[in-house]
Formats: C-alpha cells, structure tokens, sequence
C-alpha cells in the first residue's frame, strides 16, 4: 500500500513538471508578469543588482528553450529537498537506534 500512495506522488510531481511551464513561462509571457519585489523597486527607483553566477538564471539552462529549462530547474530543486529529506531521515534513524 505504502509503494501505491508513493507512486500517486511520484505522479503528481512529474505532472505538476510537466505543466510548470505554462504558468510560469508561457502565460507570464502572455500577462506580461512581473515579480513584485522587482516592480516595487522600479516604483521606488531601485536599480536591480544582476547577479549571474547561477548557471540556471531565472529558471533557464543556456541552450535550451525556456520551457525546458524551466522544467530541469524544477527537477534540480526536487532533487534537492528530496536529498535533504533523505539526509534527515536518515540522522533521525541513526538518532533513535542509538538510544
């Protein structure tokens, strides 16, 4: 049973993946979207400070359509917090065998 539920989440992230990208680039593109902390400075006369030492800038990989970089850096940031979830568990098993 516990494989099934996993499964349906495994689902439900690859989905959620998948349509990322019509909200978060295509109908952005189409609302002309803006973050709110980037137009509130612009009201306030604030100059953006570009920082380009990420290798994927604003959801993108260089190379690749912005649809598809939109989808590697939400598979990247899966990776992550499922390691850092793993990691956790793991100190909270070692944590209570030891007891």
């Amino acid at each position: 049973m516990r494989f099934f539920h996993a499964r349906r989440t495994l689902y439900l992230i690859v989905g959620l993946l998948i349509i990322s990208p019509i909200f978060g680039v295509i109908l952005a593109d189409m609302v002309g979207y803006h973050e709110p902390l980037d137009v509130a400075a612009e009201k306030l006369g604030l100059e953006e400070l570009e920082f380009n030492w990420t290798p994927l800038y604003d959801y993108s990989v260089p190379g690749l359509p912005a649809e598809v970089g939109y989808i590697v850096a939400g598979i990247i940031g899966i990776l992550v917090i499922w390691g850092i979830c793993y990691l956790v568990a793991k100190l909270m098993e070692k944590r209570e065998s030891g007891a």
